[in-house]
């Protein structure tokens, strides 16, 4: 009875931790209750095991290693971190559900439905941090008749599914656990970089159905409690996350996106030219403006800018008393959330951080738009043309503002693959060079006058 109080007790915390999440103010409290429903649990389980001393040296390590890697880990390489923690989770569901089924479980669908989800979003994490983390190309990998292929390993896996749970053949569950395995990452390998986000979501939600499949089959009440709050919340996520870019869900796991990154633009952009500007350049007419949006991107994480462009807005408003907000993209960066981290990081005021439907229309009454590291989130073609793949997708408007300012190092496309036609407009200026260096520049323009 006690441990089961506590389980629950360690499941409202959760739930709590959760519901903290949603608001950057409440987020630092959401984090530490999760971690203390997280040292309840644990401890109430220690009184179920028999051998102490071996899960204590399993729980250090797995604690070394996670402190190793969250003081080591940039927050620009925090999607690769969260991809193989949802491969960690995945395989820790297929090692428990192949353990039960070796020592007689009778419990043969539920470690089924374990096994299935959980290899799948083992296998299909470690490709999604493969690209991540650039060990293969983040464009989508495609062949021929590759969506067939994977029709042909489903339906055999669903055969051989009902065949193990008729016969309980251990043979079978193995060959299962080998084509589920397979069937991830052939999943993941045509989905391009620009899905990224919503691949992590999608898997941080298999994850956790993983676990509640486990934890049916072992009778454990916090693990079905626990996994299905991270499920739940990571379909909602993937949900939120494919209606920011007009995409189904479906379309973005049968993969294929930015195969194709020719583009009617393409072909036009030898005959244009892109105006270019310096830092001191943008830091006279941002002096002079009334109203100034920030758009950040990954190039900003990457250039680790966010303290930086806090000091320039922070100068903007307190020296020269020009309205600064934060335009951010549901999409923007590598992950859900991925900007918001960042300028919390920076302590840039939550109140000056907006989402696109509540900043873009305040793009026309901008006099400066300055996109740092951003492309594809504020992409015109989106709207206009219906061949590309970014079509339909809400973009920032940032070309209503007066004067648009575009650091980047280059004018090259964004993960999409697709050209961005902004560059060349009247009234932007782009600004070449690295983001937090560019940025600094324009810092130390306006404090020296």
């Amino acid at each position: 009875m006690p441990i089961s109080l506590s389980y629950l007790l360690a499941a409202s915390f959760f739930i709590i931790s959760i519901r903290s999440l949603s608001s950057p103010k409440t987020a630092r409290l959401g984090n530490l209750l999760g971690i203390l429903g997280m040292f309840i649990a644990i401890i109430a389980t220690m009184f179920l095991i028999n051998d102490i001393l071996l899960t204590s040296l399993a729980i250090l390590l797995g604690a070394v290693v996670g402190i190793f890697f969250a003081l080591k880990v940039k927050m620009t390489s925090l999607p690769q971190m969260i991809a193989v923690f949802n491969g960690l989770g995945g395989l820790s569901a297929t090692l428990i559900a192949i353990a039960e089924i070796i020592n007689g479980s009778s419990a043969l669908l539920d470690n089924t439905i374990g096994l299935i989800i959980g290899a799948v979003a083992f296998s299909g994490s470690m490709i999604a941090f493969a690209k991540l983390q650039g060990l293969m190309s983040a464009r989508a990998i495609t062949f021929p008749l590759q969506q067939l292929l994977n029709l042909v390993i489903a339906v055999a896996s669903i055969a051989i599914c009902i065949m193990f749970i008729q016969s309980g053949n251990i043979e079978l569950f193995y060959w299962l656990a080998a084509l589920v395995v397979l069937l991830g990452f052939l999943l993941v390998l045509p989905i391009g970089g620009a899905d990224m986000p919503v691949v992590i979501s999608v898997l941080n939600s298999y994850s956790g159905w993983a676990a509640v499949g486990i934890g049916f089959s072992i009778n454990n009440h916090l693990l079905i409690i626990t996994g299905a709050l991270v499920g739940a919340s990571g379909a909602i996520l993937s949900y939120i996350m494919v209606k920011a870019m007009n995409r189904s869900l479906l379309s973005v796991m049968l993969g294929g996106f930015g195969v194709d990154n020719k583009t009617s633009s393409a072909s036009s952009s030898e005959a244009k030219v892109a105006k270019a500007g310096s830092p001191q350049d943008a830091a006279f007419i941002m002096e002079n403006a009334n109203k100034v949006i920030i758009v950040p991107g990954y190039g900003m994480a990457v250039a680790q800018a966010q303290h930086v462009l806090r000091e320039m807005a922070e100068d903007l408003h307190n020296l020269y008393g020009v309205e600064v907000k934060y335009a951010i993209h549901p999409v923007a960066g590598r992950m859900p959330g991925h900007m918001n981290v960042l300028l919390a990081e920076a302590n840039v005021p939550y109140e000056d951080v907006f989402e696109l439907e509540d900043i873009n229309r305040e793009f026309s009454t901008a006099d400066v738009a300055y996109v740092i590291g951003a492309n594809d989130v504020t992409n015109p073609l989106a709207k206009t043309d219906s061949s590309s793949p970014l079509y339909g997708m809400p973009v920032l408007d940032v070309e209503k503002a007066k004067t648009v300012f575009f650091v980047k190092r280059s004018l090259s496309a964004g993960y999409s693959g697709v050209e961005n036609p902004l560059f060349f407009a009247d009234n932007t200026i782009m600004l070449y060079g690295d983001a937090k260096q560019v940025t600094a520049e324009i810092v130390n323009a306006l404090e020296e006058k």
